[in-house]
């Protein structure tokens, strides 16, 4: 028989998936293969691609949000075991750093690709890259809570 927290761990799963898969595949894809292009031809891909990205990431939180906080309840709330509490801690942070880069960063490349300013968006781009790179650590390190603190 299935149980709402089997079904909340599920769905939580698949937004983790989601979101820290998306980023392997647009660091170590997208990003060195769209560096083969041109300012002009990357730049636009990267702006819709981000965008897209960004869109299924924002679903991904609240479902992960809400999938959490039902299973964080299950397990003791705030008594929860360490591992749990520093899961949720990481994935706050990330979710912090996401709204950065989709908020105050991704609109920079928007409007850098709208003015045809190829290198204010290049150094958008590498902003964004880089905090990527450290979502993506604090991504693999939230999973490493998750699974190898298991309750």
């Amino acid at each position: 028989m299935i149980h709402a927290f089997d079904v909340a761990l599920f769905l939580h799963l698949l937004g983790v998936v989601v979101w820290v898969g998306g980023m392997v595949f647009a660091h170590f894809c997208l990003r060195p293969a769209a560096q083969e292009l041109t300012p002009q031809s990357r730049l636009p891909l990267m702006e819709s691609a981000l965008g897209t990205f960004f869109g299924w990431v924002s679903v991904s939180i609240v479902v992960i949000l809400l999938t959490g906080g039902f299973m964080l309840s299950k397990v003791g709330d705030m008594r929860a075991p360490w591992p749990v509490l520093a899961m949720a801690g990481t994935g706050v942070l990330m979710m912090l750093l996401f709204g950065h880069l989709r908020f105050a960063m991704y609109p920079r490349v928007q409007r850098a690709v709208q003015a045809q300013r190829w290198p204010d968006g290049a150094a958008a781009i590498g902003s964004i890259r880089r905090i990527v790179v450290v979502n993506l650590v604090l991504g693999v390190v939230t999973i490493a809570f998750g699974v190898l603190g298991r309750v």
